[in-house]
């Protein structure tokens, strides 16, 4: 890309053209602020708050929508600029709730910030509407209209998921963002609309995180926690620790100093996960039928299908997600093993996803003797703000060991082409009876929204295909039904990058984020001991000593989908 020279508070910087002043001063490390501006989403200049001075230019111009150009001059920090902006936060914090103090998700507010910046406590200015007293509730996801801006990055988004729930309901003075009353539009719970609102007027119901509180201090009770791969590739932003500096065993300390008895690893059920779809896959390759198989371990992409593609559900893999069947093997086999009565554990999934809220409460997933395999889910963040009140750091914590092996292949299930790649690694192995040549399938890797590739295993020409994004996958749909036989097994990921860039975690997150987190799995993948799930010594034991009829396996394994009706939202008036 060519280079062109401007200026900047009158330093001169040589910079790629075709670019915004805002993209450029980010790669330059110079203060502009924004609000509503996201690399994840077009340029609208709603807040704007990223207004600067270009000289020759009488009106001031937003930082975001302004491209660069050979010889422009441009002036960030000016009194003019500095009044202007504070001028539009007065007007932003005349419509925001005041709850700073109280509010869970302080640390992670943009508009919380700003306001620090500029000094801004009250507003001189009247609420313009004072009736924003509603709190829509879908799911886990809370929408707080006293908090909006309507910087509509949560419309945005939700649009480009394919989804469109969240819409502008009316214009000018009067404008606000709700939940869509269209009786064919649902929430999937991916979460999006919570990583991308800077005002934290979307949040996650965290009444998950006091209910967990209060287990930890009943003595009677034995609380287990499992932590999904992509935690110990994002809890390290929340305490300032370098990507690949925090180990699994850090994690597993901290959790064990908040009172859990056990710490286990998603990853390990995630092995499970993998063995039981390869099994599966290979059946129905065999029997030529429900093709292409598609992947079920994302609850949002389940809920996609359930409510808005029913006619797909046949092709859904049977098999419970990670967490869900790591949780299954905790309350029967292993409990069964340590001689511990089910009244008294309770087990918590740590997960980068809201939708894992709303999945631990289908009842398609009850064990037989009717316990839930998961009792709550917390996502990071949720982890973060209790580590945070137990003044728990990261950076000094002792290590702990945790309490079941993982494969390299269980790891990589956070990452987008993760869940393809691990039961590639075990299909192969259960069609040949030869470990793989090739451990790592590369055409599935990487955060990019869709991948595919071909792979010879015996007779089978395997196509294979990843999504990650919901409206990636709706075209991936139209292609499959107008040619039938375009693929073999699809895997399917709601959040962009999969689940490095789901909805609970850390603050900010974008391309470049979600391109660390997963690089950090792939090296945990590299470094392990053991790369394929099928040789796991967790998972082998399990199979000989109590998975080891048909029966048993589907009871804890595998599941059922049905057509789901619209679940709305309700309205909680303050």
């Amino acid at each position: 890309m060519a280079k062109v020279k401007i200026k900047i508070n009158d330093q001169e910087f040589e910079v790629e053209e075709e670019k915004t002043i805002l993209e450029v001063s980010r790669e330059l490390n110079l203060d502009i602020p924004s609000l509503c501006s996201h690399p994840d989403l077009e340029v609208r200049a709603n807040c704007r708050i990223c207004m600067v001075e270009i000289k020759g230019q009488k009106s001031l111009t937003p930082a975001c929508q302004t491209m660069v150009k050979d010889g422009l001059e441009i002036i960030t920090d000016s009194e003019r600029i500095k009044k202007a902006r504070k001028t539009n936060l007065e007007f932003i914090r005349a419509n925001h709730q005041k709850s700073c103090d109280t509010c869970l998700w302080k640390e992670d507010c943009q508009l919380k910030k700003l306001f620090e910046e500029y000094n801004i406590t009250l507003s001189p200015y009247e609420k313009i509407r004072p009736n924003k007293k509603k709190k829509y509730q879908f799911g886990p996801v809370i929408l707080d209209a006293s908090k909006c801006i309507e910087c509509r990055n949560c419309v945005e988004v939700c649009q480009n998921q394919g989804i469109s729930f969240l819409e502008v309901n009316d214009y000018g003075s009067q404008i606000s963002i709700k939940p869509s009353d269209n009786s064919y539009r649902d929430c999937t719970y991916c979460g999006q609309c919570v990583s991308h609102c800077p005002a934290n007027a979307l949040v996650m119901d965290t009444s998950s995180l006091k209910r967990v509180e209060k287990m930890l201090a009943a003595k009677k009770l034995i609380i287990i926690v499992q932590i999904a791969p992509s935690v110990r590739a994002t809890l390290n932003e929340e305490f300032k620790i370098p990507y690949g500096k925090m180990t699994p065993e850090h994690i597993a300390g901290a959790l064990k100093q908040l009172g859990f008895k056990y710490v286990f690893d998603t990853s390990t059920g995630a092995d499970f996960t993998t063995f039981e779809e390869a099994k599966e896959l290979i059946e129905r390759l065999n029997q030529h039928k429900n093709l292409p198989m598609l992947t079920s371990c994302c609850p949002a992409w389940v809920k996609y299908v359930e409510f808005y593609r029913p006619e797909l559900i046949p092709l859904l893999t049977t098999v419970r997600s990670p967490h869900i069947i790591m949780g299954g093997y905790l309350k029967t086999y292993w409990l069964k093993k340590q001689k511990i009565n089910s009244k008294n554990i309770k087990v918590i999934s740590i997960m980068p996803c809201l939708a894992k809220k709303y999945e631990i409460e289908r009842p398609e997933l009850r064990l037989k003797n009717g316990l839930k395999p998961v009792d709550e889910v917390l996502t990071v963040r949720e982890l973060a703000i209790l580590l945070k009140k137990k003044n728990i750091d990261l950076k000094e914590v002792a290590k702990a060991p945790l309490d079941a092996l993982a494969s390299g292949a269980g790891i990589i299930y956070g990452a987008s082409g993760g869940v393809m790649e691990s039961a590639l690694r075990t299909a192969y192995y259960l069609m040949t009876q030869k470990e793989p040549p090739m451990v790592q399938f590369e055409a599935v890797r990487g955060i990019e929204g869709f991948k595919k590739a071909r792979y010879q295993i015996n007779q089978f020409n395997l196509k294979v295909a990843v999504v990650s994004g919901l409206n990636q996958a709706e075209k991936l749909i139209q292609d499959f039904k107008a040619k039938p036989n375009l693929y073999d097994y699809i895997e399917v990921m709601a959040c962009p990058g999969g689940c490095i860039g789901g909805g609970g975690l850390p603050l900010p997150t974008n391309k470049e984020v979600r391109q660390k987190r997963a690089s950090v799995l792939y090296q945990l993948d590299e470094k392990a001991k053991i790369r394929c799930s099928h040789n796991n010594p967790v998972l082998k034991e399990a199979y000989q000593d109590y998975f080891m009829d048909k029966k048993t396996t589907e009871s804890v394994f595998h599941t059922h989908f049905q057509k789901k009706k619209k679940e709305g939202y309700k309205i909680n008036k303050k």
